[in-house]
């Protein structure tokens, strides 16, 4: 009896638990926003403030979930393919491992959602950010 309740605890926890994800923006089909950030930079402290408690909870974030990457820290090898970033926050929005479109600075709550939803609306046209 023991053996079988392990069993269908196992079978439960297995069912439950998401799938792996692979995060990468590299992946088929991914749409990632990535944010790079440095500390001490007081405009992506202000966006944590405004926006990042948020950001994963709205329609934009589930479309391209948020991936914050240090600028001052060695480049993730599956983002090299993004150039020119100097400033933070530099949101750079990415789709199977190429750029879609990318805004520099944080303008400010009421400027960066219609900002991130013209990116977004990028996605829709024919071969924007497919390999």
């Amino acid at each position: 009896m023991a053996n079988r309740l392990i069993a269908l605890v196992v079978l439960f926890l297995a069912a439950a638990a998401p799938a792996a994800a692979d995060d990468s923006p590299r992946a088929a089909g991914a749409v990632r926003l990535v944010m790079f950030q440095a500390d001490g930079c007081s405009w992506c402290a202000r966006w944590n403030r405004e926006i990042g408690a948020i950001y994963d909870k709205t329609d934009e974030g589930h479309l391209a979930p948020l991936r914050r990457v240090d600028l001052d820290l060695t480049r993730p090898a599956d983002l090299t393919f993004v150039k020119g970033v100097v400033f933070t926050p530099t949101f750079v929005l990415v789709r199977d491992g190429r750029e879609v479109g990318r805004i520099v600075g944080y303008p400010g709550e009421e400027f960066f959602w219609p900002l991130l939803g013209d990116l977004l609306k990028r996605l829709e046209q024919p071969g924007v950010g497919k390999s």
